[in-house]
């Protein structure tokens, strides 16, 4: 499979997940977990890799998350996953998350990072990634 078949037409990714930030994953200031921001942003990259290997896939490495923004209760959450390499078994994603408060049209980033996955076999074991 090749690379564009995996990236949305602008070249900005492809949707992997939309969700609503709830009060169960807030901080006790009200700001949603950065660790459940993080989470989400596996699932999506996972998502994307679990497509290309298809089959079973290991986070290996999170690479520059940057905080730029807090996510609220009731912001739609939506994070893009987009493939930037891959190797012989392993899989370089970029994942961009927005915030939309609920009651507006316009969103902003909130953070971004590239997450490193490998290929697994059925033991665990890197396998490579099909042609």
């Amino acid at each position: 499979m090749q690379d564009k078949d995996f990236t949305g037409s602008d070249g900005s990714g492809i949707l992997a997940i939309r969700t609503i930030a709830m009060p169960a994953d807030t901080n006790p200031s009200g700001d949603i977990f950065g660790g459940w921001l993080m989470a989400q942003m596996d699932l999506a990259a996972s998502n994307l890799a679990a497509r290309l290997a298809k089959g079973r896939v290991a986070t290996v490495a999170v690479e520059a998350m940057h905080f730029r923004a807090p996510v609220q209760v009731g912001d739609e959450v939506t994070l893009t996953a987009t493939l930037r390499s891959t190797g012989r078994s392993s899989m370089r994603i970029h994942v961009e998350a927005w915030a939309r408060p609920m009651r507006e049209e316009d969103g902003t980033t909130v953070t971004d990072a590239d997450f490193v996955f490998v290929a697994l076999d059925e033991t665990g074991k890197p396998r490579d990634l099909p042609d």
